[in-house]
């Protein structure tokens, strides 16, 4: 099978609302085989799971709480209380999630600035490897300024299925997460991140995944992602390793179908 599966994208962002036939169109069109939506909050779950009935067998669902929530434009840490809408809707359509995602620890110092904080971002993740656990899911994860506590929390939870996405820690941080059997998608960004292009060096192939993030994450900074530049990604990632970029989208994608296997079942056109 040859195509790529973008891991972790955020397809039901305003930014696409205009032109969302076109996005996924251009996608297909370059080689995209399958889309995995996040979610961010409660708000957008909905929207999520009726883009995936839209696009069928190519746009799959995963809906968590992320880290950071917006209050009245004002970024903060996720609190418990961020859950209470989530869990219902998780639970109605936990039979067409094929992970629970966006979730995760974000210690960026302007989203949070104190161990209380950390400790109640900590909580939501907890909770929800537990619904993951439940419902026999994978996680999409989110580890930005806390690559090393994420990969800790992940396995001293007996998180077995996970996915970092866009993971900008130390690549000797990142081998304790592949060590752990854990997943990294790179974005299309690693054309301008040193950091990324170094965690590319180091990670084994068997271990990494696609993504796009879009809109966020694309080739050049301030201009919209989408889905279609993931080929950006693998073609880095074959010149660094020197391996054809055939290669690369066999190995990622059979390692996206490994992590979230659901998609199997629903991938009308495989």
């Amino acid at each position: 099978m040859q195509g790529y599966i973008d891991c972790h994208c955020h397809i039901s962002s305003r930014e696409f609302d205009g032109d969302i036939e076109c996005v996924i169109e251009q996608s297909k069109k370059a080689g995209v085989l399958a889309l995995v939506a996040v979610a961010e909050h409660a708000g957008e779950f909905e929207k999520i799971i009726q883009l995936s009935q839209r696009f069928p067998g190519f746009i799959f669902p995963c809906l968590g709480v992320h880290p950071v929530q917006e209050d009245s434009a004002q970024p903060r840490g996720a609190l418990p209380k961020d859950l209470d809408s989530a869990m219902p809707l998780i639970e109605k359509y936990k039979d067409h999630i094929v992970a629970i995602g966006e979730v995760g620890l974000d210690f960026t110092p302007r989203i949070v600035s104190t161990d209380a904080g950390k400790e109640l971002q900590r909580q939501v993740l907890i909770r929800q490897v537990e619904i993951a656990k439940q419902l026999n899911l994978p996680l999409n994860v989110h580890s930005r300024s806390a690559g090393r506590p994420t990969i800790h929390l992940l396995k001293e939870l007996g998180v077995e299925n996970a996915l970092l996405h866009a993971f900008d820690g130390k690549p000797s941080v990142a081998m304790e997460g592949v060590h752990a059997g854990y997943f990294f998608s790179i974005p299309p960004s690693i054309i301008r991140s040193e950091q990324k292009q170094k965690l590319v060096k180091q990670l084994p192939l068997e271990n990494m995944c696609l993504e796009t993030d879009s809109p966020a994450l694309g080739p050049e900074k301030q201009v919209r992602n989408e889905p279609e530049n993931i080929t950006i990604s693998a073609e880095y990632i074959a010149k660094t390793k020197g391996i054809p970029v055939e290669k690369v989208i066999e190995v990622t994608t059979l390692n996206a179908l490994r992590l979230f296997p659901k998609m199997k079942t629903f991938m009308s056109h495989l």
